[in-house]
């Protein structure tokens, strides 16, 4: 073979080599382009699911209060309820010795009084047949109340015990880009990007694949436990290069890559986890010193107590 030719096959080899890594990257990124946008449907679909829980709780908040102030109202109009009736039984006994002392007059001024007594103990126990609804609507809503108060103080507690079971799942990696804290009746699971991620990536390294793994440890042996799952990112923008084109597509997908190890655990249902990406919208430091940009760059994991419990009896009310 002549050197013509033997450039000319090489040039045929490397080309088609190119032409099958290319249709093969081309295939990725249409998968991961749809991967993302159906993301970004589960994203909304999130927030409005997330608006309703926040307001059935101040749904839940409101019935307290309201339920509190009906039980002071009803204490209140027992308590003249059965000054009422003292009255009457006083003005009652008043018109007997009346009577006794009228038996000798007029049969006119004796059947007035008679008439004057028969509607005072009739008054009498309308009024005692009123005291008697009170007292059971009274129980009633006592009863209720402390149903709820009861509900309400078994999800604290339950929020308390899943905190001290993540922060115990989770005693190796303190001061290593790991938070948890208790707020607004959920318990929030902060992990800094170093924890998990290579800057710009989404495969979780090693050591993030084992602080995930202790905790869908706890997540699968309390089955009443939803969980959502945010990726922020922060400000700077994202050159779309390959798969990712901005910070939504990085924060979807990082978002994903741990709630796929989290379901490696295979006593968490998936209908119990919800991921979502925020982009940079969320920053817990408004600064753009490096510090507060690598603070915002994070994966929030974001645990949730049922609270079936306090909504049958929301509801049954």
């Amino acid at each position: 073979m002549n050197k013509l030719g033997y450039i000319f096959f090489i040039l045929l080899i490397t080309s088609c080599v190119s032409s099958k890594k290319f249709n093969q990257v081309s295939g990725t990124l249409r998968e991961c382009e749809q991967t993302a946008q159906s993301l970004r449907e589960q994203n909304q679909i999130l927030k409005v699911q997330n608006t309703e829980l926040q307001s059935k709780i101040e749904r839940l908040l409101k019935e307290v209060n309201m339920l509190k102030t009906n039980l002071n109202e009803v204490t209140k109009n027992m308590e003249n309820t059965a000054l009422s009736n003292q009255k009457l039984v006083l003005i009652n006994a008043e018109l007997e010795n009346q009577l006794k002392s009228l038996k000798t007059g007029s049969s006119v001024e004796i059947a007035n009084l008679m008439e004057k007594l028969q509607q005072a103990q009739t008054d009498l126990l309308k009024r005692e047949e009123i005291l008697r609804s009170a007292q059971t609507e009274l129980e009633n809503r006592s009863q209720r109340l402390q149903e709820l108060e009861l509900a309400l103080q078994q999800k604290d507690e339950a929020v308390k015990q899943l905190r001290q079971k993540v922060m115990e799942a989770l005693v190796g990696f303190n001061n290593k880009g790991l938070s948890i804290q208790e707020k607004n009746g959920k318990v929030y699971v902060s992990l800094d990007e170093q924890l998990l991620f290579k800057t710009g990536q989404w495969e979780v390294d090693p050591k993030g694949q084992q602080a995930l793994s202790n905790l869908a440890e706890v997540l699968g042996q309390n089955p009443d436990i939803n969980v959502l799952i945010e990726g922020h990112t922060d400000n700077v923008p994202l050159r779309g290069t390959g798969l990712l084109k901005d910070n939504w597509d990085l924060s979807v997908m990082r978002a994903t890559a741990v709630t796929r190890i989290l379901l490696k655990n295979k006593g968490i249902d998936p209908k119990r986890i919800t991921s979502a990406g925020r982009g940079e919208f969320f920053p817990l430091d408004e600064n753009n010193t490096p510090d507060a940009l690598q603070k915002n760059r994070r994966t929030e994991i974001i645990l949730t107590p049922r609270l079936d419990e306090i909504f049958r009896i929301l509801e049954n009310n």
